[in-house]
């Protein structure tokens, strides 16, 4: 897949306790790159707001939805550690600039909850041995 660069109407930005909700309109009869935007929902994205200068935000592409008069993009992004999304609210409602990017990452890693692991120490012929208490053999 290929990078799609679109001119769009930053329509929403919505917050709720998991995830932030951002939706563009592109209001145009003509869909640029619509072959390639067509098989991005259900995937991980990664979405530039020119006007912003900021870092790619890692999204999940929910939906492309099209009718007469527009065509709706949105993406969910789970939290926002970094505040990188902090920073598209002063574009919310006005045209800018959006570049979206194939992630390698899948959906199962992108919300998978982060982990602390084990403590652990390797032995020179390449065992290893975990603390007391952390882990569990069970037959």
């Amino acid at each position: 897949m290929t990078t799609a660069k679109l001119n769009v109407l930053f329509k929403k930005m919505q917050k709720d306790d998991k995830k932030e909700v951002l939706m563009f309109h592109v209001l145009s009869d003509e869909l640029p790159h619509a072959g390639e935007l067509l098989k991005m929902p259900g995937t991980i994205t990664l979405l530039t707001v020119e006007e912003s200068k900021s870092e790619p935000i890692g999204v999940e592409f929910v939906s492309i939805q099209r009718d007469n008069k527009k065509t709706v993009l949105k993406f969910n992004m789970k939290r926002d550690h970094e505040g990188k999304v902090n920073k598209l609210y002063p574009f919310a409602g006005s045209n800018v600039t959006i570049i979206l990017q194939p992630s390698q990452m899948s959906i199962d890693e992108f919300y998978e909850e982060p982990h602390e692991g084990l403590e652990y120490k390797v032995n020179n012929d390449g065992t290893a041995d975990v603390a007391p208490g952390q882990l569990e053999l069970v037959k």
